[in-house]
């Protein structure tokens, strides 16, 4: 079964957020390339729960959003579609780590579903890959 491993919380002041959750919680934070996406270490590694991430807020997310670990993200796509969900956002690699995607559920709630894969290419050579084939 599918665990949640990572959330993302959409900020419409990056800065002002990592500050709140530092301060707060004692969460740490580190930019993820030249992105306005900060991952987030909530924790010790060798204890329960998910790291995450602070990220723009965007018009897929605007809300928290919780991200789940998948075996097989085609499959997984296939499934909410023919379930009642709705693909928001199309797989998409995460260069290094793995394949993603956002989709919302009957109840209109955004989710994602990672699956891992170190031969994930970058954006551009996966958009290569597509047109070619």
């Amino acid at each position: 079964m599918p665990k949640v491993n990572h959330f993302e919380i959409p900020a419409d002041d990056t800065s002002r957020a990592t500050e709140f959750y530092k301060n707060v919680f004692g969460w740490q934070f580190q930019q993820w390339g030249d992105q306005p996406y900060f991952l987030t270490r909530a924790g010790d590694d060798d204890e329960p729960g998910a790291g995450g991430a602070i990220t723009t807020r965007s018009e897929t997310n605007k809300y928290p959003v919780l991200v789940l670990n998948v075996a097989n993200i085609d499959e997984s796509i296939k499934q909410i579609g023919t379930k009642g969900g709705k693909i928001v956002m199309d797989k998409m690699p995460i260069p290094t780590m793995g394949w993603f995607a956002y989709f919302t559920d009957t109840e209109g709630n955004t989710m994602g579903v990672f699956q891992m894969d170190p031969t994930a290419p970058d954006s551009e050579s996966a958009i290569s890959e597509t047109a070619s084939v």
